[in-house]
């Protein structure tokens, strides 16, 4: 780039000195012809020529050729070349016949070039070559003293070499100027290559088209988004994954405050990002935020947006199914104590008493979970699933029952919903109930219409202070209003309820004495009601 730089300053300049070397020229030349022009005027205009050429011309003889090398014409035509450094000044008769010239011996013959332009009243300037050799010369009429047509001419000249005296200097300045133009031109080239160097941190134009190619290769092939903003938290890089994620367009040069984004994600991108996920539209994000830097500088930071949702979805449900596999696994605890109790009264001969027990095991199931109306939920998984939340929220001093409106008597079949749902609402209303004074009980029902199941909970907590609030991320508090959800479980609970055409919402936020009470509509999860 500095050598195409000083090579194009080169030809610019080079183009300019030809230019002004062509028009000095001109100049000079213009000058000359000026200055000739001026001094014939002045010669034409003396009266003792104007009498003298008069003189001469009314005589019908050629003059004497030897009168006129001392004569007042020759001494003054050669008074004036002198002082004007000029070639020659050469004065004429009306014949052409030379009554004045630098050459005595040329006196008396005609001229070698056209006088009748000057005859005939008329100024020239031209370039001519004569007897002295090219010069420019100027031709200006004389007239006789008392008017009339001209009498002879005047012509004076300056030879070609005499022209251009002054050009050496005038090449010299120019040449001046171009070294220096050309030595400007270097230095700033230099300078700005520098400064280039610099904020590109060396590297070059064919490096910066390779890096911007692999960063948009690895960049937009990513499934994460990357956001990256510069000291004054200006965006500069922002990938179509990061605005789908973002919600926002047009991200790149405008200040991350400026995006109308959460102001939880702001903070997050601003800061050091977040360490739990952040709720943005209907997507769980989290925000890993790392400094940029080349050497000892600092240029700014880059967030990684990473969409966690389907992780956090598949980690809910995973949790439901823990849960359940603890409640089986306290199922089948349970039973083994039951069939080794019975067992025993069959060794020890009481036949009668192993017989009631059976039948009271018969009556009662397999495990008491003792949770109050489990009975009315006709589904077995969860009713499992309600006697470990039960188990659960005993060693929190919450006693959890089911409502006596619950009435399901199909089967679930999407029961990884269902429990997803129904777990995260019940773990929010213990730990509600739990922070309130007693009692503390939770009550849940569920209910089937048609393919969907609604589900209920209600505690004895505090009550929820803003329902909608309940629904968006914050920090863990201690405060027992802000125990219905820390923004990340109901948001998912919604989201599933919402997938499947349903949603999860606040039925009473509570307060004054009563907890809160939460609903959740899920289509599509049971076969339906028959008769």
């Amino acid at each position: 780039m500095l050598v195409v730089q000083v090579a194009t300053q080169v030809a610019v300049v080079a183009v300019c000195t030809a230019v002004f070397a062509w028009l000095g020229v001109q100049q000079l030349k213009a000058e000359t012809d000026s200055s000739a022009l001026n001094i014939a005027r002045s010669v034409a205009e003396a009266p003792e020529v104007r009498d003298l050429v008069e003189t001469y011309s009314a005589d019908p003889g050629t003059p004497n050729a030897a009168g006129l090398r001392d004569g007042l014409l020759q001494r003054y035509a050669t008074d004036v070349t002198t002082r004007t450094e000029g070639l020659f000044v050469v004065i004429t008769d009306d014949h052409g016949i030379r009554l004045a010239h630098p050459d005595p011996d040329r006196l008396g013959e005609v001229v070698s070039t056209s006088f009748a332009d000057a005859l005939a009243g008329r100024e020239v300037v031209t370039w001519e070559t004569g007897t002295l050799g090219e010069s420019a010369r100027a031709k200006v009429p004389i007239y006789p003293p008392g008017g009339g047509s001209p009498v002879g001419e005047v012509s004076v000249g300056f030879e070609r070499a005499s022209v251009f005296d002054d050009l050496p200097a005038l090449i010299g300045g120019i040449a001046v100027a171009v070294a220096l133009a050309v030595a400007i031109g270097a230095v700033v080239a230099l300078l700005m290559r520098r400064r280039l160097e610099r904020l590109t941190l060396g590297v070059q134009p064919e490096e910066l088209v390779s890096l911007v190619q692999t960063q948009t290769a690895v960049l937009e092939s990513a499934d994460e988004g990357v956001v990256a903003l510069d000291d004054t938290g200006v965006v500069r890089v922002c990938t179509a994954a990061a605005e789908r994620l973002l919600g926002v367009t047009d991200a790149v040069g405008r200040s991350v405050r400026e995006l109308g984004l959460p102001p939880a994600v702001t903070a997050a991108l601003s800061g050091t990002g977040a360490s739990t996920g952040l709720p943005l539209g209907d997507r769980v994000v989290f925000v890993d935020v790392r400094p940029v830097r080349r050497g000892a500088r600092t240029f700014g930071r880059v967030a990684t947006l990473r969409d966690r949702t389907d992780v956090m979805a598949l980690s809910g449900r995973l949790d439901s199914v823990r849960a359940m596999g603890d409640a089986l696994r306290v199922q089948r605890h349970e039973n083994a104590n039951r069939l080794h109790a019975a067992v025993g009264l069959l060794d020890a001969g009481r036949i009668d008493e192993a017989r009631a027990f059976l039948a009271d095991l018969v009556d009662r199931g397999s495990v008491d979970w003792a949770v109050p109306g489990i009975d009315l939920v006709g589904d077995a998984m969860l009713q499992s699933f309600l006697g470990a939340k039960a188990l659960s929220a005993r060693e929190r001093g919450v006693v959890l029952r089911v409502a006596d409106e619950t009435f399901l008597r199909t089967p679930i079949d999407e029961v990884e919903d269902v429990v997803a749902v129904l777990g995260n609402l019940v773990d929010n209303a213990v730990t509600a109930a739990a922070a309130a004074p007693a009692p503390r009980e939770v009550e849940v029902a569920v209910l089937g219409d048609g393919d969907a199941v609604v589900l209920t909970v209600g505690d004895t907590g505090a009550g929820i202070a803003d329902p909608e609030a309940a629904f968006l991320p914050r920090e863990r508090s201690d405060d027992p209003s802000a125990v219905h959800g820390l923004g990340i479980g109901l948001r998912l609970s919604r989201e599933f309820a919402r997938r499947r055409g349903g949603d999860v919402w606040v039925v009473d936020p509570g307060g004054d004495g009563h907890g809160a009470v939460v609903a959740a509509r899920l289509p599509g999860v049971t076969r339906g009601e028959t008769e």
